[in-house]
Order: C-alpha cells, then sequence, then structure tokens
C-alpha cells in the first residue's frame, strides 16, 4: 500500500478536522481527491507528507508507519508536493532554476551544491515542461501557469514515489490549465510514473487517469472508489444537497445543476 488510513481524527484547537477517514491507495493507483472548500482536503494532505499526525488512528505512507518510524524528511523526500502554499515560502530572490534544483534534497531553498547530475537532470524536466526560456527568472515574476511548472519540475526532481498535486490549476485560464492537465497525464502514463493524488473542487479537472476517487465532505470520507461509480448525479446530488447532472465527454466529467421540472398552465 502507498497510503493506509486506518479510523483516522484530527483535531486542531479543538476543532475536529478530519473524522474517522478510513482509506487505502494501492500501488498504480491515482487517485482524485474531490471536495469543496473547507471539506479537509488540505489537512489530509498534510498529514500524509507527516506534518500532521493523527489525533488518533493509524496512518502509513509508503511503508513508514507513524510513531514506528523516523518520518520528516526521509519520507518527504519520497513525497513529491506540488502547492501553491509552497510559492509564498521560497526567497523571493530565487530563480526557477534554483527552486526546482531544491527539489532533489526537499528543502525550501537551496542550501548545498547541486552535483552535475541534478543539474542535469532539472534542465531536463523544465525542457520537458517547456519552461528553459524562464529558468534565470526570478520566480516571483512568473505567470502563474510558469509557476505551477516550475513547481511540477520541483516536485518531480527526487524520482518520488508519490506525487501529490494540491488544485494545480487554481488560477489559470482555460488554455494554460489544459496545457497543465496535458503534462500530468503524461506524468501518469510514464512506465515508472508515481502514484499521484490530484486535489481539486472542480469536476472538468478529472483526468481519465484518475481512475479511484475520494470524496470528502465536513472532514469525513462521503464515498470512496472507482471515479465512474462515484462521479454519478446520484451520489453527487445528495453529495451538495443540489439536484445536479454529471456529463462526459472524452472521458472527462462537467456539472451542472439540473433544471427545475416546471408545468405551465
Amino acid at each position: 500500500m502507498v497510503v493506509t488510513l486506518e479510523d483516522v481524527s484530527l483535531n486542531r484547537n479543538g476543532e475536529w478536522i478530519l473524522k474517522n477517514i478510513n482509506w487505502n491507495v494501492s500501488k498504480g493507483e491515482h487517485w482524485v481527491i474531490y471536495g469543496l472548500n473547507g471539506a479537509g482536503k488540505t489537512a489530509l494532505l498534510n498529514m500524509i507528507c507527516a506534518y500532521y499526525f493523527p489525533t488518533s488512528g493509524s496512518v502509513e505512507v509508503l511503508g513508514s508507519k507513524f510513531g514506528k518510524a523516523e518520518l520528516g524528511g526521509t519520507l518527504r523526500k519520497r513525497i513529491g508536493l506540488v502547492s501553491s502554499a509552497l510559492q509564498q515560502k521560497f526567497s523571493p530572490s530565487d530563480s526557477a532554476f534554483e527552486i526546482v534544483l531544491s527539489g532533489a534534497y526537499a528543502s525550501i531553498g537551496l542550501y548545498e551544491k547541486p552535483t552535475a547530475e541534478i543539474r542535469e537532470r532539472a534542465i531536463s524536466l523544465l525542457e520537458q515542461l517547456g519552461s528553459t526560456e524562464y529558468a534565470d527568472r526570478n520566480y516571483q515574476t512568473l505567470s502563474q501557469g510558469e509557476k505551477q511548472r516550475v513547481l511540477i519540475a520541483r516536485a518531480l526532481m527526487a524520482k518520488p514515489e508519490l506525487l501529490i498535486l494540491d488544485e494545480p490549476a487554481a488560477g489559470l485560464d482555460f488554455i494554460a490549465r489544459e496545457d497543465l492537465l496535458e503534462f500530468i497525464q503524461l506524468i501518469a502514463q510514464d512506465e515508472v510514473a508515481p502514484t499521484l493524488l490530484y486535489v481539486t473542487h472542480h469536476v472538468e479537472e478529472i483526468l481519465p487517469i484518475f481512475d479511484h476517487a475520494l470524496l470528502l465532505k465536513g472532514g469525513q470520507v462521503f464515498a470512496s472508489g472507482k471515479t465512474k461509480h462515484i462521479l454519478k448525479d446520484n451520489t453527487l446530488s445528495d453529495f451538495f444537497g443540489l439536484e445536479v447532472e454529471v456529463n462526459w465527454h472524452n472521458e472527462r466529467p462537467a456539472l451542472s445543476k439540473r433544471a427545475a421540472c416546471s408545468s405551465v398552465k
């Protein structure tokens, strides 16, 4: 198992953020974690990355059981994380290239001299993402789409076993979003691809490669399983408390509010 959570609950400052979470992610599966703002998605990610520890229950990630093994930096080097929260932590003087290089050490900032091999890998990833033209630019001057590409390159530097994408398309226009999703699809199709966890509150971002879905609501698992079985009209109508329809096009879902039936007299 890549991730195993058994009866996991999390209390922070007297508030229950996660409640009785049971969830298993197997190697080779790619999951979308879907929920509205405040559902507990970020707290769940922080726990998987060992920034939070459960108030109760058992957590095991990549064979490391929380409380039984040395975690912290050791585990995080095996996890690639793409999150807008990281953007606020980088130094204003960091270049895009330096940020990508730091991914090899799972550090915020570059504190070691990169080897030639590490530099070559960083250049290769920037080339794959079409980002070499702004590699030497200050990260803070990049567009949101360019920043996300740099974060993906950074996350892939250490060849992670688990890649977490926390709302990577947030703030992107349609073209930039689709370009980013196309690259994520390519990552997943690689024969040595890491397990992917994709967090979103927009169903139209759910790619065909995300064959499993976890629905979070109020810090609890509302539903989990095969994506096509979860993303159905009745399940999502119950989830939202609102009548909705799910329409599929090219193996991608789209959500719409179901029109109210009315009679004309």
